[in-house]
């Protein structure tokens, strides 16, 4: 059975303690309660568990333009949520297991890309001519056209309000720079440990700067200081779509976890119409 709230407080104390049980593969839907509780403004979050048996089995969010998360949702919950949402999902990510039943019931998503969780085992700091540094309030416009630009690449519809996230996370020290010659080349964000779990994301570098090893360096620059100052374990996700950025997460210590999958329905229908990295 789907219960859901809106209240964040009401969900943290159903759902966090379950999604604490593997904080890794939860670390998007913990780092979205850490950011709800400091007061992330959302309109309409919708904040789901799934009881089965009496016991918590599942934990669902959503918080619009975002997907919905369906991380901790087991495979037998996802027709009882399609059917309690009225299978108004315009986009949803998820174990393949899980995407690949929401395909059954919606039919086929008009974009799909497939995402791997890495895991960082041991750094393997790069060569990379130059030296990485927290980012500072003076680097606020390039922060926020680089992620514009990462935003366009990446055209997942969801951006959002990029000048109030960036001003968010360079106020909470979230965001780190590499240089070179005394040029800003390329940016990592390190988000705040939820669960002991700190995740990398965006990694971008303009186009004209690539191919010269700075992404690598500010990733590892990034991932150091969340083992150091946070002793946290380090996570990132890649776009199994990109050979590249998957050979250079693994060059520097990461190792694959899981495997996800993003749907995107452009014109999202009814359920009862359609019975879809």
């Amino acid at each position: 059975m789907w219960a859901f709230t809106s209240v964040v407080e009401e969900y943290a104390a159903v759902a966090e303690p379950f999604l604490l049980g593997d904080p890794v593969r939860n670390t998007v839907p913990l780092t979205v309660l850490a950011d709800l509780r400091a007061g992330l403004p959302v309109k309409d979050p919708l904040l789901g568990w799934w009881t089965s048996g009496g016991e918590l089995r599942g934990a669902v969010f959503r918080t619009p333009p975002h997907p919905v998360g369906l991380f901790a949702v087991p495979v037998e919950a996802v027709a009882p949520l399609v059917e309690a949402l009225d299978g108004d999902l315009p986009s949803a990510v998820g174990p393949p297991e899980v995407a690949a039943e929401v395909v059954r019931l919606l039919g086929p998503p008009s974009r799909t890309v497939s995402e791997r969780l890495y895991l960082l085992e041991e750094l393997a700091v790069p060569d990379v001519p130059g030296g990485g540094r927290a980012a500072v309030p003076g680097d606020f416009p390039l922060l926020v056209s680089w992620y514009h630009a990462f935003g366009l690449e990446v055209d997942r519809g969801d951006s959002g309000d990029v000048v109030e996230r960036v001003a968010r996370r360079l106020a909470a020290r979230e965001l780190f720079i590499w240089e070179d010659d005394g040029a800003p080349v390329s940016l990592a964000a390190l988000s705040a440990p939820c669960g002991g779990v700190c995740r990398i994301g965006p990694v971008y570098t303009p186009p004209s700067r690539r191919r010269r090893g700075y992404g690598a360096a500010v990733t590892a620059y990034a991932s150091q200081y969340g083992v150091d100052h946070h002793h946290a374990r380090i996570v990132l996700f890649t776009d199994l779509n990109n050979p590249t950025s998957n050979a250079i997460y693994q060059s520097i210590g990461y190792r694959p976890v899981t495997d996800y999958t993003h749907l995107t329905y452009t014109n999202p229908r009814p359920r009862d119409r359609e019975s879809t990295a």
